[in-house]
């Protein structure tokens, strides 16, 4: 497959992802569809993010002939798609009902905290790999725009997760205002990254997109 065909369907999988995750935390859309529906929303836009991750990290893998070594930009694929695997279990058993404070913590809070710090460790390789040896003047191209704005989007979600926890005192969530705010940031952030993933021309070299390894990490670290 052609390197603008793999970036096509990352970016791809990542936008649907990010419009599931943008519009889900919108109180005027959970009161419009209902608090089950919601919950669909969340656990299909997580799917489209494991989609797209294990397209990135089979495509890395591909690209460097096997797994491991001391390749960032392959280590912050791996790192993500697991934390796209946390997302899978921690929205999914938010659509359970009748979970106690207690479980809701472990079944939901836990992998999303965890899920968001992958999510961010992901972020810092590809925008170490966007920076380039740091002897060296930041360039401020497009893939470090990527890497820029995909790294904000992992903050914002990890401050989500922090917000969301729920105090056992009074079964209520910590800051239900700010979990669904920076969640809705991250996700637009994320859908920036996608649309700067997507490739400016079917048929356009790999070159017009930058350095490859730059390239790889930035456009991983959705």
């Amino acid at each position: 497959m052609a390197r603008a065909a793999w970036d096509r369907w990352i970016a791809i999988g990542f936008a649907v992802g990010s419009v599931c995750f943008f519009v889900g935390p919108f109180p005027g859309f959970v009161q419009l569809v209902g608090p089950g529906a919601d919950g669909v929303v969340f656990f299909v836009g997580s799917i489209f993010f494991t989609l797209a991750a294990g397209i990135g990290l089979r495509e890395a893998t591909l690209r460097r002939g096997g797994r491991w070594g001391a390749d960032p930009s392959w280590w912050s694929g791996a790192i993500q798609f697991v934390g796209t695997l946390l997302f899978n279990l921690s929205t999914f058993e938010a659509m359970q009902d009748g979970l106690s404070t207690t479980q809701e913590n472990r079944l939901v809070w836990s992998p999303d905290v965890f899920g968001s710090a992958a999510f961010l460790i992901s972020g810092a390789l590809a925008y170490r790999v966007a920076t380039g040896p740091r002897l060296l003047p930041v360039r401020r191209n497009r893939d470090w725009t990527m890497a820029a704005v995909n790294l904000a989007g992992s903050v914002f979600f990890g401050i989500s997760a922090v917000a969301s926890f729920v105090v056992p005192s009074s079964g209520s969530v910590l800051d239900l205002a700010a979990a669904n705010w920076t969640t809705a940031l991250g996700a637009a952030c994320f859908f920036a990254g996608s649309l700067m993933l997507l490739p400016p021309h079917a048929d356009a070299p790999r070159a017009a997109h930058g350095s490859s390894d730059r390239g790889d990490a930035a456009g991983r670290a959705l």
